[in-house]
């Protein structure tokens, strides 16, 4: 996420490309329009807006100025930037995050397959007891009745017994009941587009009794969209405002003005070129469309120049109150109106959540966004509890109060600040294409789909997995028990005891095997 190299600002004002690792406590580095910042510092000249979407959570791009602090691996927007180096690239919150990830995943300890605990003390413990039924008898009859009666007959007898003891209680279809369920379940997830990355991951998924949610991008489409066409008093023209926007937002490389122009397209609104176009960094932009000069940007920024009228600025102050950014739209006339952008909900959030309820789940969100975006997103989607404003280690102090609390607790996420968390949930979930190479690296499993559908498939899925492995345990032991039974009141034989231990085998085998079979959502 962090480049490789930075431009450090030398004492005589050239710039010089190094590595950044080679930055230190002090150093000044220019960050250009569109380039990554190398490392953590604060802003000392320039004023831009950064997307630190993938560090914070944060769903829009913020504005930064002299003394606004910025981090290594979130994007510069607009504006060029002086950024004076806090430490090296080794201290920045990006490393420390790295760092969070292999601690996480070192204190987990490995599971440990308990029918395979339990077949080591098994195994000595039915040869042990064949041993007793081929020996105690003829020990008896030598006791109570002297060498005469232990015949040739009679040590047949009970040695043919012990043979059938030790067949019988042959743990192949008890050792193999859970494997064989296992794989089947991963076969049958990957049919369905979700990779997990190990049969214990699996099991997991089902023991689950909380899940936490990420927001920008996990919950949300991790993009702004608009939401509102706003005009100013006296002006009525809705698809104006936007396509005067539109052309401004199209030129520059803002994302909220490349959601605004999408927006307009997707409306089949012609968007006309801005001509004499220039960006304003962390203000907006100005253009000439038809002869005429437009202003695009922020409150601030139609207040600085002198457009902004009393009854517009009251109206966009009331606006600015609720969940998204406003962007205001000017001539020299006056103010034509705001558009109002947010990070929309995924389409299938709120039923995915509302089905994990009805499945016992409690679901926590947990973002790096402020606190009103947060509380209108869980209220729209039904979340079951919030927590807002939290840096990536506070996710990962969240995760283990959830887990103490509620019992196991997994967690779903896609950006690289989720990493830390992902790596110390019982069970973590990324989705494949949006998620940061930082969260596919410690998550458990991957919902290839790009989309929530597929968690409360695979939650079913994974208990009924772990339902099929209680079966086949029951069914081996069960079978194993009935004909050992017989076999020490001499009412199995040696081919009985071969055809239950083999049939045994196979029907565990077959029963898991169902597991394979589609099953809808």
């Amino acid at each position: 996420m962090a480049p490789d190299t930075a431009e450090r600002i030398e004492p005589d004002g050239r710039t010089a490309t190094i590595p950044a690792d080679q930055i230190v406590a002090g150093d000044r580095v220019l960050v250009r329009s569109g380039d990554k910042v190398p490392i953590d510092g604060s802003v000392v000249k320039g004023r831009s807006s950064v997307d630190q979407k993938a560090i914070t959570g944060e769903s829009v791009p913020i504005d930064r100025g002299p003394g606004d602090p910025v981090f290594a691996g979130t994007v510069n927007g607009d504006g060029a930037l002086e950024v004076e180096a806090s430490g090296p690239v080794g201290d920045a919150l990006i490393s420390r995050i790295v760092e969070q990830v292999r601690a996480a995943q070192a204190g987990r300890a490995p599971v440990e397959r308990r029918i395979s605990r339990f077949a080591r003390i098994y195994t000595p413990i039915v040869v042990a007891v064949a041993l007793l039924v081929m020996l105690v008898p003829l020990l008896h009859a030598w006791a109570t009745a002297g060498g005469s009666a232990v015949t040739w007959e009679l040590g047949r007898e009970w040695f043919g017994r012990g043979l059938v003891v030790l067949v019988i209680a042959c743990p192949c279809a008890l050792v193999i009941a859970t494997p064989v369920a296992v794989v089947s379940g991963l076969a049958s997830a990957a049919r369905r587009g979700v990779l997990i990355k190990g049969g214990e991951f699996l099991e997991e998924v089902g023991r689950l009794r909380a899940i936490a949610f990420d927001k920008t991008g996990t919950l949300t489409l991790g993009r702004p969209d608009v939401v509102e066409v706003v005009c100013a008093p006296g002006h009525d023209d809705q698809s104006k405002v936007l396509r005067i926007a539109a052309a401004l937002g199209d030129r520059g490389g803002h994302v909220l003005g490349k959601a605004i122009a999408r927006h307009a397209r997707d409306l089949r609104i012609d968007v006309p070129a801005a001509d004499d176009y220039t960006a304003v960094p962390g203000k907006g932009a100005l253009g000439r469309i038809e002869a005429i000069e437009y202003h695009l940007g922020s409150h601030r920024y139609i207040d600085e120049t002198g457009l902004c009228r009393p009854e517009f600025h009251d109206e966009l102050d009331k606006a600015e109150t609720d969940v998204g950014t406003s962007v205001a739209v000017t001539a020299a006339s006056g103010p034509l109106g705001w558009i109002r952008l947010a990070d929309r909900p995924r389409p299938e959030a709120a039923a995915v959540l509302a089905e994990l309820h009805r499945m016992g789940l409690r679901t926590i969100m947990l973002t790096g966004d402020n606190q009103r975006t947060a509380a209108a997103v869980a209220g729209e989607l039904g979340v079951g509890e919030q927590r807002s404003e939290l840096l990536p280690a506070d996710k990962v102090s969240a995760i283990d109060e959830y887990s103490t609390l509620h019992g196991p607790t997994g967690m779903v996420g896609d950006g690289v600040n989720d990493a830390p968390a992902l790596a110390a949930a019982r069970v973590s979930i990324a989705l494949g294409g949006v998620s940061s190479g930082a969260a596919l690296e410690p998550a458990d499993d991957v919902l290839m789909a790009d989309a929530l559908r597929g968690l409360p498939w695979l939650i079913r899925h994974s208990r009924a997995t772990l339902r099929m492995i209680h079966q086949n345990i029951a069914l081996a032991v069960g079978s194993k028990l009935l004909v050992l039974i017989l076999a020490l009141f001499g009412l199995a034989n040696l081919w009985m005891a071969v055809a239950a231990d083999v049939g045994a085998t196979l029907v565990v085998v077959a029963n898991a095997l169902r597991l394979l079979r589609p099953v809808g959502d």
